[in-house]
């Protein structure tokens, strides 16, 4: 067997912020309940940043906690890539705001802004950078501060989403061997923004005295449509990526799945003809984090010890764009 370019993962970290929101928060002040909450999106409770902790702040805890489970210097990661829809800035991106706190001198850094879709395009982008020959060692992230396009007095959406971040370290190595990120595939439907989108504060519609507190700059949704699509487009994706991966759905291990909401989980699994004690779920502590639930889910998976050697990993995610894709990726 010849020796070919892999994209392996060595490393994972997360960070969830301390505070902890509980559905029996929002009966204080929403015509809500935890029962209502947690029958339709299996969400318990959900992490909120403290006052000033911003999008980059977050992705720094949890970049600098793969980098140690990776075992390489800052000095050593060649690129950053941030997935993210929470900017500290529109100018500069926040992966260059991570590069500078964590000394990574000698990487490239930019955004990607793929919505919850973001760590799985984060992957994708750094495994062909690798496979061009281009870069040895790169530093994939997913990071929200979600709170800041909240709608407190929409039930709909506030109580799904939270605050934090997810990383991984990927590294190209040269070996006979199958590690690493085998198939990927990404895709998007821009004609169906209004389903999942942030109508206010870009430049179609900038902020204005007049609509800096409407309802247009935070985050709106409209759920039934959106969950018959997550499903359909989550599963397409897994099917592409296993096809170019020469695998099959029985060969899977684990189904880490973007945590948007369990019965969109549930409904992937089955459709996959995935046993259930193979899809990894934390939503019930963590809810959507969009770009930092898939990697948050990931790291958490590994440090129980869930993730074994030879491990087949399928992850799949879905999010406003609408954007979608899925990655395979053996230990």
């Amino acid at each position: 067997m010849s020796e070919h370019i892999n994209a392996v993962i060595t490393g994972t970290g997360s960070y969830i912020p301390e505070k902890k929101v509980s559905n029996f928060d929002f009966e204080k002040t929403l015509d809500t309940s935890d029962e209502w909450i947690v029958s339709r999106t299996g969400i318990r409770n959900r992490h909120y940043a403290a006052k000033g902790e911003t999008t980059a702040d977050m992705a720094y805890q949890a970049a600098s906690r793969a980098i140690e489970d990776s075992g390489c210097d800052p000095a050593e990661i060649d690129m950053i890539v941030v997935g993210t829809i929470t900017p500290d800035y529109s100018l500069p991106s926040t992966a260059t705001l991570i590069q500078a706190r964590l000394g990574a001198v000698n990487s490239a850094a930019f955004d990607i802004a793929a919505a919850c879709a973001g760590f799985i395009h984060a992957l994708n982008i750094g495994r062909a950078m690798m496979i061009a020959d281009e870069y040895e060692r790169i530093l994939v992230v997913g990071a929200e501060k979600l709170t800041h396009l909240l709608d407190f007095s929409d039930r709909s959406t506030c109580v799904l989403f939270g605050d934090g971040a997810g990383a991984a370290v990927i590294e190209k190595k040269y070996e006979a061997s199958h590690r690493g990120v085998l198939g990927s595939y990404l895709n998007s439907d821009g004609t169906k923004k209004e389903l999942l989108w942030v109508p206010v504060g870009g430049v179609a519609e900038p902020f204005t005295s007049d609509n800096v507190n409407a309802s247009g700059r935070y985050i709106h949704m409209q759920g039934n449509e959106i969950f018959k699509l997550a499903v359909r487009a989550m599963c397409d994706a897994a099917r592409v990526a296993l096809r170019k991966s020469n695998l099959t759905v029985n060969q899977i291990d684990w189904l880490i799945p973007h945590q948007a909401n369990i019965r969109i989980i549930d409904g992937v699994a089955r459709r996959l003809k995935i046993e259930r004690d193979k899809v990894y779920y934390n939503i019930e502590k963590v809810g959507n984090t969009s770009a930092a639930s898939v990697p948050l889910a990931l790291d958490d998976a590994r440090r129980k010890g869930l993730i074994k050697d030879s491990d087949v990993v399928l992850m799949v995610a879905f999010g406003g764009g609408l954007t979608w894709g899925a990655a395979l990726v053996k230990w």
